[in-house]
């Protein structure tokens, strides 16, 4: 991976739900273009897109790290900062993507267990991590390691950047202690049903690793060249956009989609 800043942007698409299967207008891929076809088969104007990389409904979470993810979070560990985040529509899979299940984990899974023994072997370098687990819920940022922590505020000095005051950072030294604060912080996370998903996100969350690394040859001499490298590897995994009119949203469900709409809508722009 290249220094400076690289963003690379992939289509999954996943197999069609019953109400799809009766639409006249389908998606057709190519190696790295999506279009929309009408019912007649003729493509739809101004309804063509290309991407750095496609993965069909036949694609699995481990193909999309391998493919699309690996290389950047293998670079936290040279000291370069990185975000991977799922960005769709209600029900399209991005839970799925970055979650993943017991048959084929998602990529924060792959990229926990790839950090980890990717350490083993880099010898000359010892390593220090801090994960932190937080979730944006109408506008409002909760500690998701620490549910007691609400409406946390963001601010932003020369020291530390852009950063979240009060969010708990736990030190981990194994996947498996990862995995125990996903976990928990899982248990404090907002689901709701919808008419289009029975287990939709209604928060955005973000998962954070960071990635202290010192020179075990420079003998505690912290001016030397490279000595210390510190970078961050974000996992996030966006609610996604509803239309009311699909989703049948009424009372708190209707509030929750005017904030993801909103956020989402401040993203892209």
């Amino acid at each position: 991976m290249q220094q400076g800043e690289k963003i690379s942007v992939a289509i999954r698409v996943r197999p069609p739900i019953r109400q799809e299967l009766v639409r006249g207008s389908q998606w057709k891929l190519g190696a790295r273009t999506i279009a929309l076809y009408n019912a007649l088969g003729a493509p739809v104007l101004g309804q063509s897109y290309m991407f750095d990389q496609i993965f069909t409904k036949d694609a699995t979470n481990a193909s999309v790290y391998e493919i699309h993810a690996k290389d950047l979070v293998l670079s936290g560990l040279q000291g370069f900062n990185g975000t991977i985040f799922a960005y769709g529509q209600t029900s399209s899979g991005k839970t799925y993507t970055m979650r993943g299940s017991e048959r084929d984990p998602g990529l924060i899974h792959r990229a926990i267990c790839d950090v980890f023994s990717t350490i083993q072997s880099i010898l000359d370098r010892e390593f220090l991590i801090r994960v932190s687990y937080m979730e944006i819920y109408k506008e409002e940022i909760n500690d998701l390691l620490a549910p007691e922590n609400r409406k946390l505020r963001i601010h932003e000095n020369s020291v530390r950047g852009i950063f979240v005051a009060g969010l708990r950072e736990e030190i981990v030294s194994s996947p498996d202690q990862v995995f125990e604060f996903l976990k928990f912080g899982e248990a404090y996370r907002h689901f709701g049903k919808t008419n289009m998903n029975v287990y939709s996100s209604r928060s955005h969350t973000i998962f954070r690793m960071v990635i202290e690394s010192r020179d075990k040859k420079n003998d505690g001499q912290d001016d030397a060249l490279d000595a210390v490298r510190v970078s961050t590897l974000n996992m996030v995994d966006l609610a996604g956009s509803e239309r009311i009119a699909k989703t049948g949203a009424g009372g708190v469900r209707l509030k929750e989609g005017t904030h993801i709409n909103k956020s989402l809508m401040t993203l892209g722009t």
